[in-house]
């Protein structure tokens, strides 16, 4: 397979060798490239000789020195050189299948490429790899690997994901960890079908995986709207998000006794639902499934303190107004609270808003759209500024899930509206206007 190059850094090695846009990469030093995976492993060496396929179809050598981790300059049509994986699974708990209709096509999509794992810590299921792709990634030592395990019971997965290579697909799991591969696991959590018993027994599985596997993640299952025609799956309450809890907490002391630390951590949510207090920083190990939702509100709300404690501003003439999901809101209430209470003439209005595209069982911050902060904030004095949630934006940080934008946003709200960062520090900060 030839990968085109699309484009040339200005001054960089591939310039000064004369490649040019439109040539297709076809191996380095005698290895073939067919993404991005091959082509940053077999980079990484000092001395290089690139096979290439001019646009007027000759083949021709460029031989590269360099430093062993200096980039070339080679640019591509894609990230991933070629396109991107779609699962091929029709899991129970899906929730794009849960997604009302008519939103960007993009949100519909469903990803499962294994190189993702690695390049951007997406999570994936296992069921499209090949054999010789886990080869790969143990000849390339690709790691960490995060996987969404759902259950180790072979049967049951096979239900919940609706995919005869569930079962089989688990495999991998024991391969990677006799190859040294980091393993980040993910549980998404349906109840009454895998937690209780369900729930223990995997938990176990994965603990015969240690130290390969690092960390487990119990994440409870989100119920939209627009389930319509899907498998019926009840929602966690007070009590059986409880039983999650202390059903782990059971696991890690065990645990610990034979290896000295936890790996396995209910989401915040669960601490929400069954409203237990979450853990304090200590208990989460580094935060390695912060993408889950998994220690966030220790965090932030450590990181917060500790700015405040540093915060050199005593007094300021500001009002504004913050939004949130309503899981967040407690706690923003509380920090915002704090600030006021050091900073004199600091006036910080919480807003929780709720979720109408997607329901009420959706509570968290970053599926807010911004017809829904729109309708949370109407007819208040939102002061001279309105933040919003670090993650309620796509990626290239313009755009909700309702395609409105924050320039719309702002237009429709006569304010100024910003985007808070991610950690606590990022916060005080937004609140005291960036002082």
């Amino acid at each position: 397979m030839a990968v085109k190059i699309s484009g040339i850094v200005k001054g960089s090695i591939a310039e000064k060798k004369r490649i040019c846009a439109g040539d297709r990469l076809l191996s380095i030093n005698g290895n073939e490239i067919n993404d991005v995976l091959d082509y940053r492993f077999y980079l990484n060496e000092k001395k290089l000789i690139l096979s290439l396929k001019t646009s007027e179809g000759k083949l021709k050598l460029v031989l590269i020195k360099k430093d062993e981790f200096e980039d070339i300059g080679l640019e591509f049509e894609t990230y991933l050189m070629d396109r991107q994986r779609s699962c091929k699974n029709k899991c129970i708990f899906c929730f794009i299948d849960q997604l009302p209709k008519g939103l960007r096509k993009s949100l519909y999509f469903k990803d499962d490429d294994s190189r993702l794992s690695f390049l951007f810590g997406n999570y994936i299921t296992l069921t499209n790899l090949t054999d010789s792709e886990a080869d790969r990634i143990i000849k390339m030592h690709i790691s960490p690997v995060n996987v969404s395990v759902q259950t180790m019971n072979p049967d049951l997965r096979v239900k919940m994901m609706a995919n005869p290579k569930a079962g089989e697909s688990l495999k991998y799991l024991r391969k990677f960890a006799d190859a040294g591969i980091a393993l980040n696991t993910q549980l998404v959590l349906c109840p009454g079908i895998n937690d209780g018993g369900e729930l223990e027994y995997s938990l176990n599985e994965l603990a015969e995986l240690y130290p390969a596997v690092q960390s487990i993640a119990a994440v409870p299952v989100g119920l939209s709207d627009h389930r319509e025609g899907l498998y019926h799956i009840d929602p966690y309450t007070r009590e059986t998000a409880g039983e999650v809890i202390d059903l782990i907490d059971r696991f890690n002391e065990k645990f610990k006794e034979k290896h000295g630390t936890v790996i396995a951590y209910a989401a915040d949510e669960f601490y929400l639902k069954a409203e237990r207090e979450i853990p304090d920083g200590d208990y989460y190990n580094g935060f390695p499934q912060l993408e889950n939702g998994v220690g966030m509100w220790a965090l932030l709300k450590s990181e917060f303190e500790d700015a405040l404690y540093e915060c050199t501003i005593t007094s300021l003439d500001r009002k504004v107004t913050v939004v949130t999901g309503e899981a967040a809101y407690p706690l923003i209430k509380e920090l915002s609270q704090k600030a006021e209470n050091k900073i004199k003439g600091l006036s910080v209005q919480v807003v929780a808003a709720k979720n109408h595209l997607l329901g009420s069982m959706i509570t968290v911050s970053g599926l807010l759209c911004g017809r829904d902060i729109i309708t949370a904030v109407e007819g208040l004095d939102l002061g001279e500024e309105l933040i919003i949630p670090p993650n309620c934006l796509r990626s290239e940080g313009d755009m909700f899930l309702d395609d409105m934008t924050v320039e719309e946003l702002s237009d429709k709200l006569k304010i100024r509206v910003t985007q808070n960062g991610t950690g606590g520090e990022d916060l005080l900060s937004a609140l005291s206007g960036g002082i």
